[in-house]
């Protein structure tokens, strides 16, 4: 048996993906090959109501490279990203989706990249994305906006799929917040990072579970664990608020002290009271989510908590805090 570490780790999040497992396997296995056959590969079972981790187990039974990793319950992705991370040795560690849109093939591009240009972390470009349009155009609506509120700059049209060395990865794990995202966290880590075009496919089999909503929700999160500028924005608008208030003000009461206009208009000032009050409302909303995230935060629960394991060698606790 082979005691050095796997050359590369490929890390996976399933939830609702056992069609997709064994070809993802089956094709991981033979990209992996041509590399270094010293790999393995994480599967980490979100708590997938389908049989995903039955086929994860029947995979790792089969092939000792093949590691499953099996949640209590749902997390979300990118903290199941996180465990993977967590359990993995290799010296590169590549992350891509389940559903085969990330193409193993396009990993040889990843790691050229990485060697040969002596990048630390690589983070795929997706050409023609087959996701549907409203979900390209939020997506690239998101980085815009994630470019102007924090000291990050992204580049629209990059994914999960990335491949990063071990220096990279021994600092990700001691990111431990619970509000998380791979790739924001990948770049906040400061190492030198490249981007590589990578074909994306059609989903393998069955139906992402990212609808508009959650995606929506993702995007908040992200934001507000990047940056406290939406504070500061909110802050200034409400001063420039009370400026135009005041101006207003002034300019109704020099009519009516100077010119002996009366001011009437029952219906804007009802309007104005109803506009003021939602953006206050809108305000206390912003502030409100800011302090859940300290709430969340002080309480230094686990960001995960593994039930069952497969082929892995502890690197952490079961409540995914890092010994």
């Amino acid at each position: 048996m082979n005691d050095r570490p796997p050359h590369i780790s490929v890390v996976a999040p399933a939830y609702r993906c056992a069609e997709c497992i064994p070809e993802l396997c089956r094709r991981l296995a033979t990209v992996l090959e041509g590399i270094d056959s010293n790999f393995e590969i994480v599967i980490v079972n979100d708590a997938s109501p389908d049989r995903d981790w039955e086929i994860i187990q029947e995979l790792a039974r089969a092939d000792r490279r093949i590691k499953g990793i099996n949640f209590s319950r749902n997390f979300g992705q990118h903290h199941a990203i996180t465990a993977g991370v967590d359990h993995s040795s290799g010296d590169w560690i590549v992350v891509m989706d389940c559903d085969l849109q990330d193409q193993p093939e396009e990993i040889i591009k990843l790691y050229r990249a990485a060697t040969v240009e002596a990048y630390d972390v690589v983070i795929a470009r997706r050409q023609n994305p087959k996701d549907s349009f409203l979900k390209v155009l939020a997506s690239r609506s998101f980085y815009l906006v994630l470019n102007r509120l924090t000291d990050l700059r992204i580049n629209p049209g990059i994914s999960n799929f990335s491949i990063f060395s071990r220096r990279v990865a021994d600092n990700y794990r001691r990111l431990r917040e619970g509000s998380r995202s791979h790739g924001l966290t990948l770049l906040w880590c400061g190492f030198k990072v490249g981007y590589v075009d990578a074909v994306h496919a059609a989903r393998f089999a069955g139906k992402t579970t990212y609808n508009l909503r959650r995606s929506m929700w993702l995007a908040i999160e992200s934001i507000t664990s990047q940056s406290n500028r939406p504070l500061r924005i909110s802050i200034r608008f409400g001063f420039a608020l009370a400026a135009l208030a005041m101006s207003f003000a002034c300019y109704f009461a020099v009519r009516q002290l100077f010119f002996g206009v009366s001011v009437s208009g029952w219906t804007s000032t009802i309007v104005s009271l109803y506009f003021l009050g939602g953006l206050l409302i809108a305000n206390m909303g912003i502030v409100g989510l800011y302090l859940g995230k300290v709430f969340d935060e002080t309480k230094r629960r686990p960001i995960y908590i593994v039930s069952d394991t497969l082929n892995v060698e502890e690197r952490t606790t079961q409540s995914g805090v890092l010994k």
